[in-house]
């Protein structure tokens, strides 16, 4: 059998490999150091610019103290788009760079990670490696990610999320692709540098969080090695987030959404995703949206439509958000797990629908420029029947879709589309 038939029963689990890390406040301050020990010489950094805080200064600054030579690429957009990946290779290999750094969030380390597949094909466009380890190449330049939000954990996991725009601009195509070989050589998460996240950005890459705590926690793979983090991430999400959010200098809280990030993101690693991220993905591909956003507005209808498969383990996901549980029944604990997720998008002060994502908001969240063409098309994101069925239809695409607990079909999963579009979330507390 091949792996592609294998893959819906998921007989046969894989523990996905993770980075060394170094995590704590003041670890960036030595990159200089890791970056040299590592044998660095010539290294590309790969950012989004970060303009205003000073951070991509201060690293860069920190690499050539140490003697080591920098080109700086800081065009990578939020979302990051092909021509993001490849420009960074041909900056690579124009300049005979021999490692890449990353700075910022997933954005920037999914571009870095395709750049370095690209580069260690000999320049191949980074979309011929959509899907589960594609890449013929074991072995691609030495990458160090260092994080300035606490959401994808993509300094951590073998995933990278790309926007192919060489598709038909009526119909837009995000992927994951999941290699072994994108791996990061070694991972800095320092809470110190959330600080200059802003609150709407640090509350939605806070959802992103709790979609990747929670998405493997309920998965059809149930891979137990992943359970754990799963439900630590989202009990250490429910107790900084809000806190993050509101108090951005609140030390203790970034640093819980730190661990929690990472923790998450190694759950997900190997336990698999679901609709949330599949419902955010197209919805990012169709209206380049933030990822964290999207996730936010369709994870409590993915919750209510999952409940049913995994009353337990959403019982359990209740608690962990400090709901008391003890004269409930399961299926009430289930519920009460939705109705927390409300409370905390709330609490966060988020859209609650994607129609509600207006034109200023979408701005704010873009970290850089030249969104797709259908974006350009459609500023404002629209919840009319076409653009449903579309989304729908990414959906069910989707690699993340396999290991949601709930069969998917165009006839289950649009009306969960609609509902994250067009609902009310007051109608899932009924």
């Amino acid at each position: 059998m091949q792996v592609e038939e294998l893959l819906k029963p998921f007989p046969i689990k894989e523990f996905h490999p993770f980075p060394r890390a170094l995590l704590g406040p003041g670890s960036h301050e030595i990159i200089g150091p890791e970056a040299k020990k590592l044998g660095f010489k010539k290294i590309l950094v790969m950012t989004s610019g970060l303009r205003g805080t000073g951070i991509v200064e201060k690293i860069v600054g920190s690499l050539e103290y140490h003697g080591l030579e920098t080109v700086l690429y800081d065009k990578v957009e939020s979302n990051p788009k092909d021509y993001n990946a490849m420009d960074g290779a041909k900056l690579y290999m124009e300049n005979d760079c021999d490692s890449f750094v990353s700075i910022g969030g997933g954005s920037s380390h999914d571009a870095c990670k395709g750049a370095r597949i690209a580069v260690a094909h000999d320049g191949r466009n980074v979309n011929e490696f959509e899907g589960f380890n594609k890449s013929e190449n074991p072995k691609n330049p030495p990458h160090i990610a260092v994080s300035t939000t606490a959401g994808t954990g993509s300094e951590t996991s073998w995933a990278y999320v790309i926007t192919d725009t060489t598709t038909d601009p009526s119909k837009p195509h995000k992927y994951v692709a999941f290699d072994d070989a994108a791996v990061a050589t070694l991972a800095i998460d320092d809470p110190v540098l959330y600080y200059d996240c802003p609150r709407h950005f640090t509350a939605q890459c806070g959802f992103d969080v709790l979609a990747h705590g929670s998405e493997p926690y309920v998965s059809r793979l149930n891979f137990e090695p992943s359970l754990g983090n799963a439900i630590r991430s989202i009990e250490l999400t429910s107790q900084n987030l809000v806190k993050a959010t509101w108090n951005g200098y609140d030390l203790a809280a970034r640093e819980g959404m730190m661990y929690a990030q990472y923790i998450a993101a190694q759950a997900f690693n190997s336990g698999g995703l679901g609709i949330i991220h599949s419902i955010s993905h197209a919805t990012s591909a169709f209206f380049d949206t933030h990822h964290g956003l999207n996730n936010a507005i369709a994870l409590p209808r993915v919750w209510a439509f999952n409940l049913s498969t995994e009353y337990q383990r959403f019982a359990n996901i209740a608690k962990a958000m400090g709901v008391d549980t003890t004269h409930m029944t399961t299926v009430q604990a289930a519920d009460a797990a939705v109705a927390a997720a409300i409370r905390l998008l709330r609490d966060c002060g988020i859209p609650e629908k994607m129609t509600d994502i207006t034109k200023e908001t979408h701005e704010k969240n873009r970290l850089g420029e030249g969104p797709t063409e259908y974006y350009k098309e459609h500023p404002t994101v629209s919840g009319d029947p076409e653009t449903i069925d579309n989304v729908t239809n990414h959906v069910l695409g989707d690699s993340c879709t396999e290991a949601n607990p709930r069969e998917c079909t165009f006839e289950t999963v649009r009306p969960v589309v609609d509902h994250t579009y067009n609902g009310d979330l007051d109608d899932l507390l009924t």
